[in-house]
């Protein structure tokens, strides 16, 4: 007559289920984050950041070379218009 289970086990869909979404769906959703992220982290370190990377670090070369006295104004120039024509 009275029914001493209360419903835990066999209401729910059987533990964690909860209806559909409950924690197996939290993780997979967790799960798909973190690789949408480590995608993205991926694609931010691709080769056209290390050429941004490569054309100050040219430019810094540049001016220190034009202030040792090595090259003249005028390569000065040349060459900065060089790189900051990409």
């Amino acid at each position: 007559m009275f029914n001493c289970n209360w419903g835990f086990m066999h209401g729910f869909g059987g533990g964690w289920g909860m209806g559909g979404f409950g924690f197996g769906s939290i993780f997979n959703l967790l799960f798909i984050g973190i690789l949408v992220y480590l995608v993205y982290r991926f694609i931010q370190r691709s080769p056209r950041c290390d050429a941004r990377r490569d054309r100050r670090d040219s430019m810094e070369i540049l001016e220190r070379r034009y202030a040792n006295g090595d090259i003249s104004t005028e390569e000065f120039h040349r060459m900065r218009s060089i790189l900051k024509e990409d």
